[in-house]
Order: C-alpha cells, then sequence, then structure tokens
C-alpha cells in the first residue's frame, strides 16, 4: 500500500489517498479544493473505493461531494455525527465562514463501534477517539504501522477541545488507551502538519 498525504485549503488540513496496487483508493478527509483534489486523482489513474471521515468538522468535509459524485464512492462517518454533514451550525462552518456554510450529502455507511472495517483490499481497525468531536474516530492498519488520527493527536500536540462537542479529559483519554497503546513504531498521520515518522 501507498499512501500521499495532501494539505487542502486554507487551514492546510490533510487529505490522504492510499492506494493499492490495483490502482484503487480510500480518501481519507477530504476537506477542501474539490475540483483540484478529483483532478489529482484522475492524473494519478485512481480509483476511489471510499471516503473515510475521521469526524465532520467543514475543514475535513468541504471536498467530499466533489469526490463522490464524480466516482460513485460512498461516506463513512461515526453514528455521534452523521448528521453535522448536512448542518452548518453543528460542522463549524457557520460560526467560522458566516453565511458560506460548508455542507454535505449524508453518509452512506454510519460507524457505529470500534472494529474492523474492510474495503476492498484495505483493512482498518476504527477506534473512537473522542474529545476533539463526540464522533471522531481514527483508523488503524496494523499491516502497515500507521493511524490516521484526525484531530485527536499532533507531532508533539493534541486537538483542540474547546469547540462544541469537545472534551478535553475524554480526548486525554482517547490517547492514553487508543492512541499510545500502539506498538512504538506506529506513524501517526495526523489532521494537520505533518505525521510523526
Amino acid at each position: 500500500m501507498k499512501w500521499t498525504q495532501l494539505p487542502l485549503g486554507p487551514l492546510q488540513t490533510n487529505a490522504y489517498v492510499l492506494e493499492n496496487d490495483k490502482k484503487e483508493a480510500i480518501i481519507i478527509d477530504p476537506g477542501s479544493e474539490g475540483p483540484a483534489l478529483v483532478n489529482w486523482l484522475q492524473e494519478q489513474a485512481l480509483h476511489p473505493l471510499a471516503i473515510l471521515l475521521t469526524h465532520a468538522h467543514f475543514d475535513h468535509i468541504g471536498a467530499v461531494d466533489d469526490v463522490r459524485s464524480k466516482f460513485n464512492c460512498p461516506v463513512y462517518i461515526h453514528s455521534k455525527e452523521q448528521d453535522w454533514l448536512t448542518d452548518g451550525d453543528k460542522n463549524g462552518s457557520s460560526r467560522f465562514l458566516g453565511t458560506d456554510a460548508i455542507t454535505a450529502q449524508p453518509a452512506e455507511h454510519i460507524i457505529k463501534k470500534e472494529g474492523a472495517l474492510i474495503v476492498g483490499s484495505f483493512h482498518f481497525t476504527v477506534f473512537e477517539t473522542p474529545g476533539h468531536s463526540p464522533g471522531s474516530v481514527s483508523y488503524y492498519i496494523e499491516e502497515h504501522s500507521i493511524v490516521f488520527s484526525g484531530d485527536a493527536l499532533f507531532a508533539q500536540s493534541i486537538g483542540r477541545t474547546d469547540l462544541p462537542g469537545g472534551h478535553h479529559d475524554q480526548l486525554l483519554e482517547s490517547i492514553h488507551e487508543k492512541l499510545m497503546t500502539l506498538p512504538e513504531e506506529t506513524i501517526v498521520a495526523c489532521g494537520h502538519g505533518s505525521p510523526t515518522l
């Protein structure tokens, strides 16, 4: 498996594109610049199988509908944030962007609990890692020693908890119980900034 980090939009939110040798792909958190992301995927001759969302803050969902409509691929999100996609107040875009609220169509697949998630040849373990937001999840690929943590954990930092639904103690618990228990060699591919290598 190959993975590529693509910082998108004014907040430089990391979208991650995972691909196998068949040129099938998984897109994690396509946050912005939908047309440019679609063009890049086409230039790479990739065939997205699914969009996985670590959470539904506006800077992580802005290109969801562009990618989904072009490649006809389903979206996965945790149940606690499934209605955030269609609601600019809940996903924060109304608060930060005013009338230019960012929304997306509802997700096709709702994650209701932790465990295995298999899409094509891609095998993930889903961890519930709330605290930054109530429905935050992390996607771990044990075979490749990498976890896509969204905004829960960054290199030498943690996610903010002052947004609606955030909870500092809950985030620390998520990090200590779910992410810090992963093997030492695990790469943390986070929502902003550089991965821990």
